[in-house]
């Protein structure tokens, strides 16, 4: 894992109350709060719920990740993800060094190619998807984002005049800039057009405010008001934030796109398999088939090592009938 700076938390709180304390204190989404939080519950509930963990150790571990590979079923990445939060309490919450290496037995990784529609199969999405939905789909072709990155942009992370989009804290909290398609520029500058508006509104009634990681909100205590920080697509109501108990207005649910998607796929006649993550999988798959250099689409993916770029290699269309024999070149070079 990473190396993170050490805090301790209040050791008079209970330890689930430490955990929530010390994944704040790093800003760990709050999706991501409460995945942790369940890893740990039934990691300590299935030693019978009674025994506290500082009382288990590497073999406990090993025993549990191994029940979730064997008995669970579960894949390969959500071992890891299990793994990563119990190291989380031992190491940053119990302050406990784990001396062994933790070897359960492994969930088997299964590799497909990912799923892209052709060209013609986006525009028939496109077409048949409908209001704001159709918006955050556009964006997240154009521009190769995740889900989650393309629901949490801010109004700040736009910038028009260069063509580019700012993900802020995406996938292993990493930032990077990748780009804004000219062609919805208009749609954008209405869309943000409108959030500044509800938000105007919203101050006039006491409201206005979202939520900002707590470091930024203690070192600015205005930006959590401020236009800038305001969500690109905000939820229709507000509702009360779980860390902050405030009142305020959150971004859209993904589900809000993810349906939207299903239903375009089937009023679009599309036989695949497609949700929001191939339309990310198509823009690289594409991007790709213009030319662009690999290491240039890594860097406008997130991915953080080649080799999960390298996998659109396989799905990607060829023409081989314009590529040259290297017989050919050297013969032609030498007449």
């Amino acid at each position: 894992m990473e190396n993170i700076p050490k805090f301790h938390p209040n050791s008079k709180l209970k330890l689930m109350d430490q955990v929530k304390e010390v994944l704040r204190y790093h800003h760990y989404a709050y999706r991501t709060e409460q995945t942790y939080c369940q890893w740990i519950l039934r990691y300590i509930r299935y030693f019978g719920g009674k025994t506290h963990p500082k009382l288990l150790g590497e073999k406990n571990i090993e025993a549990f990740l191994s029940h979730l590979a064997t008995e669970g079923k579960v894949t390969a990445s959500t071992q890891r993800q299990a793994l990563n939060a119990i190291v989380f309490l031992y190491k940053q919450v119990l302050d406990i060094h784990l001396e062994a290496k933790i070897a359960p037995a492994r969930s088997k990784r299964v590799t497909s190619p990912p799923t892209v529609m052709t060209q013609v199969e986006v525009q028939r999405l496109l077409s048949v998807i409908e209001g704001k939905p159709a918006l955050m789909a556009k964006l997240i072709y154009g521009s190769g984002m995740r889900l989650m990155e393309c629901i949490r942009l801010r109004v700040q992370d736009i910038d028009f005049g260069q063509n580019l989009i700012f993900v802020r804290g995406g996938k292993g909290g990493k930032d990077r800039t990748t780009i804004l398609p000219r062609n919805l520029h208009d749609e954008m500058l209405k869309q943000i057009a409108a959030v500044k508006s509800l938000h105007h509104k919203e101050l006039e009634e006491g409201f206005g405010e979202v939520y900002i990681p707590e470091a930024l909100d203690r070192k600015y205590p205005k930006a959590s008001k401020s236009t800038n920080w305001q969500w690109v697509f905000p939820a229709k109501r507000r509702s009360i934030d779980p860390r902050s108990g405030k009142e305020m207005r959150h971004h859209v649910l993904e589900s809000v796109l993810q349906k939207a998607v299903k239903r375009a796929t089937e009023q679009a006649k599309i036989d695949k398999k497609v949700g929001c993550h191939t339309l990310r999988h198509s823009f690289a798959t594409h991007i790709l088939e213009r030319g662009v250099n690999i290491r240039v689409l890594q860097e406008l993916l997130g991915h953080a090592d080649v080799k999960t770029t390298e996998i659109y290699t396989h799905v990607m269309a060829r023409d081989i009938r314009n590529l040259q024999s290297p017989l050919d070149v050297l013969l032609d070079a030498s007449k």
